[in-house]
């Protein structure tokens, strides 16, 4: 069975890559701590929306991944280790807001239900918010990262969403007449220049 997307990991951020072998992932909250080798993928994350999707994607993609040590400094008023413990726990709600989380956007806009049901399923997360005591973190890497086996589902891929068009219209008259070449739409505040006045 195939336990790791081709392209693993699939989307970017402030991560290194380690061992995709690995049992366990961490994500170092607002902290940055030095990484091991010995983890599939180690990063940061201060965000409770395009962070906590960051995680769930990459995490998902890579069958082999177990455990995400949750550790490092909370990231003040976005809460992003909280709500990666909410989204865990409870889940999103049918607007896509993470039920239980505090954080300030709390909105997951791009990963589907389905997809946090994977890491929900996938994954133990390991709540040590505010760990940053190296020694101890790589004392949990070693516990974990040879821990069990493979989810037995192959990766679960994520699609972007196709990016929405713009609305956006250059307008080709406007009500303010700047000079015999531009005039302006005041509503929307543009300046172009005049056709067939």
């Amino acid at each position: 069975m195939k336990t790791i997307s081709d392209t693993w990991p699939v989307v970017k951020g402030d991560y290194n890559v380690g061992n995709p072998e690995s049992r366990i992932a961490v994500v170092t909250l607002a902290s940055q701590i030095n990484s091991s080798p010995e983890v599939a993928i180690w990063g940061s994350s201060k965000t409770e929306n395009l962070g906590v999707e960051k995680i769930i994607v990459n995490v998902i993609s890579n069958s082999n991944i177990r455990y995400v040590l949750v550790c490092g400094t909370e990231s003040r008023g976005h809460l992003a280790g909280h709500s990666l413990l909410a989204i865990h726990e409870n889940g999103v709600d049918e607007k896509g807001r993470i039920v239980g989380s505090d954080g300030a956007i709390p909105f997951i806009e791009n990963v589907s239900r389905e997809a946090v049901r994977r890491f929900q399923h996938q994954v133990v997360l390991l709540d040590r918010i505010g760990l940053v005591d190296p020694k101890e973190i790589r004392r949990l890497v070693e516990k974990y990262k040879d821990r069990g086996d493979a989810y037995s589902d192959e990766p679960f891929i994520v699609c972007s969403p196709k990016r929405r068009q713009s609305s956006f219209a250059v307008p080709i008259s406007g009500d303010v007449i700047i000079s015999e070449e531009f005039v302006m739409d005041a509503t929307a505040g543009i300046v172009c220049q005049a056709k067939n006045l």
